[in-house]
């Protein structure tokens, strides 16, 4: 399989090129700085340098000619509301008319759950950047692409386990990169689950099983 990672030197997109490379696939991805082309090089992966909130749907096709599937894995973190727009709202398009421009039908999206730090008070960014992601999985779930959404936890820096809660909903909880990366790795591999909406948090099911468990 070609995969191309929007965000492939982020946590979760860098876990996840390297659980693809080990299965054989084929991985390329987009990067903001060309310091950060070396490292992803040595463990397999081919780079571009471009800035997904600046680049034309144009541009970036010009990237996904014979890509099976994007991944974009690219996200904000709740930082400015100019950045959020940029990389959460307006750069998820881009990718959307970039996909379809290059004639690329499985498109991924690492969304967030909804309910993510409502026990918390959000200053005007965070709102922002909780409303942007919503708006973004409206335009990703109505458009024509094979798209699949995958809202995870609250993302922590630990080993995985290699068990999740995987489904349509699920609390918000917690859930390490790394299982987050092989439950998209296996997701990718699994042609069946399509047009959904998915919630991933820490659980005790096996990944694969628990992508099984999704199909239809």
């Amino acid at each position: 399989m070609r995969v191309f990672v929007i965000g492939i030197s982020g946590g979760v997109g860098g876990v996840l090129a390297d659980d693809l490379t080990r299965r054989g696939d084929v991985v390329t991805g987009l990067v903001r700085r060309d310091d950060q082309r070396a490292g992803l090089a040595a463990r397999g992966s081919t780079v571009h340098v471009g800035d997904i909130g600046a680049m034309t749907a144009g541009e970036l096709a010009a990237l996904l000619v014979g890509v099976d599937v994007v991944v974009y894995a690219a996200g904000s973190n709740g930082g400015s509301k100019e950045v959020t727009d940029a990389v959460d709202g307006e750069g998820v398009v881009t990718a959307l008319d970039a996909a379809r421009g290059a004639g690329v039908r499985r498109f991924v999206l690492v969304s967030v759950l909804p309910e993510a730090w409502r026990e918390r008070a959000l200053d005007d960014e965070q709102e922002h950047y909780f409303a942007v992601k919503k708006l973004t999985d409206v335009a990703v779930s109505s458009s024509d692409l094979d798209w699949l959404i995958v809202r995870p936890s609250m993302l922590v820096d630990r080993a995985g386990t290699g068990r999740v809660a995987l489904g349509p909903a699920q609390p918000h909880d917690e859930i390490a990169r790394e299982d987050v990366a092989a439950t998209l790795a296996e997701l990718l591999h699994e042609p069946r689950i399509r047009r959904q909406i998915l919630e991933l948090t820490a659980g005790e099911t096996p990944i694969t099983a628990a992508v099984r468990a999704n199909t239809r």
